[in-house]
């Protein structure tokens, strides 16, 4: 990742890039908090056929599969050098016009919580879940690039609206509006790469992201895991990645397209919705908020269990970014913004995200408490102790 990836045909784009972004992606838009009824259904009703399709959660992280398919994972560079030799890096990149980049969510300035006496189920696993609207989009990345403005591939970001270059673990607990449920008792920060339509150049807006905090799976009992540490961030996925492995997939919800699942981007039907999903490790050191290459403090499960070098079980995270299919054939044009490979393999490879920890401590670890370790199903609205997210 070096530049925005702005093709060479687009030169007066790529000099003036960050003048650009700065003055269209922190126009101010319409932001309103997401309601996560439509999305928590589908949600749940693909679950069940995920297990049965072999997509389910444990298939997925069980005994650090991810990490050792990541790790021989070639490169996006090592893949240009072989399958397109001549062609430099720059030529692969993903070309983007910025001015066709949707406007910067409002967002919500207050906490969003109030007291209904509903109460979750009980269920074999712990699940909490939260609903977030696209927040804005820039070619920033606060922990690979920190004070960096620019210098990443385009992201799109989720939660906390304020999030740039800049954004410490100070800045993020206690600034900013958040377009994610409950409002500012979650300033976290959650970004992935930027979805492209390559015929339009266009940056695609997701409808929404539905982030799960889970556990029960994976050997991990849901009373073990513990509540996230103030200012913990981590990354999922390779953003270099060239091949069909690592923590991620992509799965069809709508108009009887859930079979779709693969590691490519799917060509959903019209009406559908495309789910782009990463998982994230939940085997925390107990010590490092952050590593040098953002991942080494946590770890995937191994055997079933947390290693010994990571021993504290957190809840795992799971992003969904959800994109509406409005048109016939439309995802096979699109790639990642981060998909700087062959254009000729199929694109989202580099699927990845980062997540910041910018929870309100106190509610964070009631959802812990009460939904996660309580095995109780707290859907997509509740705390578990009688008071709900809006």
């Amino acid at each position: 990742m070096t530049m925005p990836h702005l093709s060479d045909n687009a030169l007066p784009f790529r000099f003036t890039f960050c003048l650009l972004a700065a003055a269209i992606l922190t126009a101010c838009g319409g932001g309103t908090s997401a309601d996560p009824s439509t999305d928590v259904q589908a949600e749940e009703a693909v679950q069940a056929g995920d297990t049965a399709a072999g997509f389910g959660d444990s298939e997925i992280s069980t005994d650090n599969v991810i990490a050792a398919a990541e790790a021989a994972t070639p490169t996006a560079e090592a893949l240009g050098a072989t399958a397109v030799a001549g062609v430099s890096m720059d030529a692969l990149a993903v070309s983007v016009d910025v001015a066709l980049a949707p406007a910067r969510a409002l967002g919500v300035s207050s906490d969003r919580v109030k007291t209904t006496g509903e109460m979750p189920p009980s269920t074999n696993i712990g699940a909490f879940r939260t609903s977030c609207k696209p927040s804005h989009m820039a070619a920033d990345d606060p922990i690979v690039y920190p004070n960096q403005p620019g210098r990443s591939h385009l992201h799109t970001f989720f939660g906390n609206t304020g999030t740039d270059a800049y954004t410490t673990a100070d800045s993020l607990a206690n600034t900013g509006n958040s377009t994610c449920s409950g409002g500012t008792i979650n300033r976290s920060a959650y970004w992935v790469p930027t979805m492209i339509d390559t015929a339009t150049r266009k940056p695609l807006q997701p409808h929404s992201a539905m982030i799960y905090y889970k556990t029960g799976y994976n050997g991990i009992r849901p009373q073990d895991v513990q509540p996230f540490p103030e200012g913990l961030r981590m990354i999922a996925g390779n953003a270099k990645n060239a091949t069909p492995k690592g923590p991620f997939q992509y799965k069809c919800i709508g108009k009887g397209s859930e079979y779709m699942v693969g590691k490519t981007i799917q060509n959903c039907p019209v009406g559908a919705r495309l789910w782009a999903v990463v998982f994230f490790p939940q085997c925390w050191d107990g010590v490092n908020l952050d590593s040098p290459d953002h991942k080494s403090h946590m770890s995937y499960t191994v055997n079933r269990a947390c290693p010994k070098t990571h021993p504290v079980p957190l809840s795992e995270i799971t992003f969904n970014i959800i994109y509406d299919v409005t048109e016939a054939n439309a995802p096979l044009r699109w790639r990642l913004s981060s998909d700087n490979y062959d254009r000729s393999l199929p694109a989202g490879y580099s699927a990845h995200g980062d997540w910041f920890n910018g929870w309100k401590q106190d509610i964070m670890k009631t959802f812990v408490q009460k939904c996660n370790q309580a095995a109780k199903d707290c859907h997509a609205h509740l705390l578990g102790d009688g008071r709900a997210i809006f």
